[in-house]
């Protein structure tokens, strides 16, 4: 049964949304579904040769996502951050979930660029 429930969770979120992130809470209030997420401690590709340890996280943001049954669901996305141990330098990974300039996923982002134009 969990196998059935993780798909159905990867086919409501934003692709590859589990790969990086783990669901740590859920809330539904008038405004809407929230979906709490944290990165997984998975050092970066472009890091993996370089000794790193995790400093915690970054301010966690809230990003619109496509609805879910006419409820607004915004994801509260907390992104990692690690310290480089040779140089005390704080690196995160190159994530582009967040389309440019909006606080929305990208995909969603594209599905309101078609409507609106």
């Amino acid at each position: 049964m969990e196998e059935s429930y993780r798909q159905l969770i990867e086919l409501l979120l934003p692709a590859g949304m589990l790969e990086y992130f783990e669901i740590t809470n859920t809330t539904k209030d008038s405004k809407g579904i929230n979906i709490f997420m944290e990165e997984k401690n998975i050092i970066p590709s472009e890091y993996k040769d370089q000794p790193l340890h995790s400093k915690g996280f970054l301010p966690e943001i809230q990003v619109q996502d496509f609805p879910i049954r006419g409820q607004k669901v915004a994801l509260c996305i907390k992104r990692r951050r690690w310290e480089v141990v040779h140089t005390g330098k704080i690196v995160t990974r190159n994530w582009t979930l967040v389309r440019s300039g909006a606080r929305m996923t990208t995909e969603f982002g594209l599905f309101l660029k078609g409507i609106f134009g």
